[in-house]
C-alpha cells in the first residue's frame, strides 16, 4: 500500500509539473523554478516514506537509489524538453517527457509491489543466530553443466548458535537442499528456528539446478535453460507413465547430482572437523575459517537430519536411504523421484525395500484432495509406498495449501507465490506449523527428546 500511495503522489507530481508547463507560458529562469521545486518536494515525499516502518521492506532499494532515478529524471527533462526559438515548451516534448519519468519511477517502484517486507518469522529459541558461507570445489567430479571441464563447485550456507557454549559433538547437524530453480534462502524460517533451537544447520546451492548462485570467480550462474524446460514439461504432463523412459532417465540425472552434492558437503564437513584445519576444499574468507572450526567442533556430524523442498526433498530421502549417518529425513512437498527403480512395460517400478530411517513427509492439499485414488495406491505414487513400508514414517497434510507454502516464498512475496503455486491459507501460519513440526521431530530422533505424533491433517 505504501508504494501505491508512493507512486501516486509522485506521478501526480509529474502531471502536475507537464500541465504547468503546457498551460503556462513561463520564462526560462521560472520554468526552472518550478521544476526543481517539483524535484525537491518528490525527494521529500520519497524521504517520508522511506521513513515509514512499513516502508522498511525497501532495505535493499535504499533512498539515495530513488533519487538518483529523480536525478536522472530531472537532466533528461532539461535534455528532452528544450525550448522552441519562441521561448515556449514544445507540449509533445513535455508530455513524452512527463510519461518516461511516471515509467521509470514505476519501474524502480517494482519491488514495493511485488514484495512484503518480509524479515522472517519469530523463533522460539533463546539463542542469537549467526551465519556463514563458503564454496566447496568437488575435485572428483566435472560439473556436467560446464563445458570446460572445471569441477563442480557447491556453495553452503551454514546456520548456527551464535553462542557456542556447549560441549563438543553436542549441537545436532541438519542438511537443507532446495526445489528445482530455487535457492538456498527459500526456507530462511526454518534454518532460523532449528539454529534458534541449537543446531547447526547448513543451506546448500545446487548450480544450474539453483535460480541463480555464484562461483569461485564470483560468476553468477543462473539456472540451466535446458534443466528448466525439462521440469516444466514433465509438469505439464498428466499421466506419470507418459513417457516413462525418458522421465526415468532425467529423474536419475537429477537424483544423481544432487545426492552427489549433499554427500560431498556432509563428507566434507566431517573430514574438515576430523583434520580441524581448512584445506583447499574450502573457499572461504581467512576471517571466516576460524568460525568455521570452532562452529565444527560443536556439530555431531554422525547424526544427522536431511531435509528439502520438492526435488530437495526427493533428494533427501534419496540419501536417507543410501547413508548410515542419516538418522532423521524430512520431505517438505516432493515426490521421491528416487523410489522410481527402473520401467516394465511403459510403467515406473517402485522400491520394494523398508524404508529404515525414519521419516516425515509434508504434503499439499491439493495432492491429497485432487490426487488421492493415485496417492492411495503404493503401486503409483513412491511416497505412499514409502510411506506405507517405512519403519517410522509419519505424512502431514495441510489444509489449503498448494506446493510453494512449504517455502518462505510467498511470505516474500505473495504475488510470485500465487503464480507458482500458493494456497488460501495464512502463509504464516502454515510456516509457523511446518518449523514447529519440523523441530519437534528433529528434536525425538536428533537429540533423542520425547517423542513425535503427528495428528496426519492441519
Amino acid at each position: 500500500m505504501m508504494g501505491l500511495l508512493l507512486f501516486v503522489l509522485l506521478a501526480a507530481s509529474e502531471i502536475g509539473l507537464v500541465l504547468l508547463t503546457c498551460l503556462k507560458e513561463k520564462g526560462k529562469r521560472e520554468w526552472r523554478k518550478n521544476r526543481m521545486l517539483v524535484r525537491m518536494i518528490q525527494v521529500g515525499m520519497a524521504a517520508l516514506a522511506y521513513g515509514y516502518p512499513a516502508a522498511q521492506k525497501w532495505r535493499f532499494m535504499p533512498i539515495t537509489g530513488l533519487l538518483c532515478v529523480l536525478l536522472l529524471i530531472a537532466i533528461l527533462g532539461f535534455v528532452v524538453t528544450k525550448r522552441k526559438p519562441d521561448g515556449r515548451k514544445p507540449i509533445g516534448s513535455v508530455v513524452v517527457s512527463g510519461i518516461c519519468s511516471i515509467l521509470f519511477i514505476g519501474i524502480f517502484l517494482v519491488p514495493a509491489f511485488v514484495f512484503t517486507g518480509y524479515n522472517g518469522l519469530p523463533v522460539t529459541g533463546k539463542e542469537q543466530v549467526a551465519k556463514i558461507s563458503g564454496i566447496l570445489t568437488d575435485r572428483s567430479r566435472t560439473d556436467p553443466f560446464e563445458q570446460d571441464g572445471s569441477f563442480r563447485e557447491v556453495p553452503v550456507h551454514i546456520f548456527y548458535p551464535e553462542t557456542l557454549e556447549e560441549n563438543a559433538d553436542s549441537l545436532p547437524l541438519v542438511v537443507f537442499s532446495h526445489g528445482a530453480f530455487g535457492y538456498y534462502q527459500s526456507n530462511m524460517s526454518t534454518y532460523m528456528e532449528l539454529a534458534s533451537n541449537g543446531y547447526v544447520v547448513v543451506s546448500l546451492d545446487h548450480p544450474h539446478h539453483a535460480l541463480l548462485t555464484k562461483d569461485t570467480d564470483g560468476n553468477m550462474i543462473f539456472v540451466d535453460q535446458g534443466f528448466l524446460q525439462d521440469v516444466m514439461k514433465i509438469n505439464e504432463s498428466e499421466d506419470p507413465n507418459d513417457n516413462a523412459e525418458e522421465k526415468q532417465a532425467l529423474y536419475q540425472d537429477w537424483m544423481k547430482l544432487r545426492t552427489a552434492d549433499i554427500a560431498f558437503v556432509l563428507d566434507t564437513i566431517q573430514e574438515t572437523k576430523a583434520a580441524k584445519k581448512i584445506d583447499d576444499t574450502w573457499f572461504l574468507p581467512e576471517e571466516g575459517q576460524e568460525t568455521l572450526l570452532s562452529v565444527l567442533e560443536k556439530t555431531d556430524t554422525q547424526s544427522i537430519g536431511l531435509m528439502g523442498h520438492s526435488m530437495g526433498g526427493a533428494a533427501a530421502a534419496a540419501l536417507g536411504r543410501e547413508r548410515t549417518d542419516i538418522s532423521a529425513v524430512i520431505d517438505l512437498d516432493g515426490t521421491m523421484l528416487a523410489e522410481y527403480t527402473e520401467v516394465k512395460d511403459g510403467k515406473f517400478v517402485i522400491n520394494d525395500a523398508p524404508y529404515e530411517t525414519p521419516i516425515l513427509e509434508f504434503v499439499n492439499w491439493d495432492n491429497r484432495n485432487q490426487l488421492q485414488a493415485y496417492l492411495e495406491d503404493p503401486e503409483d505414487y513412491p511416497n505412499t509406498k514409502v510411506m506405507k513400508d517405512a519403519k517410522e514414517g509419519f505424512s502431514v497434510a495441510l489444509k489449503d495449501t498448494k506446493h510453494m507454502d512449504f517455502t518462505d516464498l510467498p511470505l516474500l512475496s505473495p504475488f510470485i507465490g500465487k503464480m507458482l503455486g500458493s494456497g488460501k491459507r495464512d502463509n504464516k501460519e502454515t510456516m509457523t506449523i511446518v518449523n514447529s513440526l519440523v523441530l519437534e521431530f528433529f528434536d525425538c530422533y536428533l537429540k533423542g527428546e520425547g517423542s513425535f505424533l503427528a495428528q496426519g491433517i492441519y
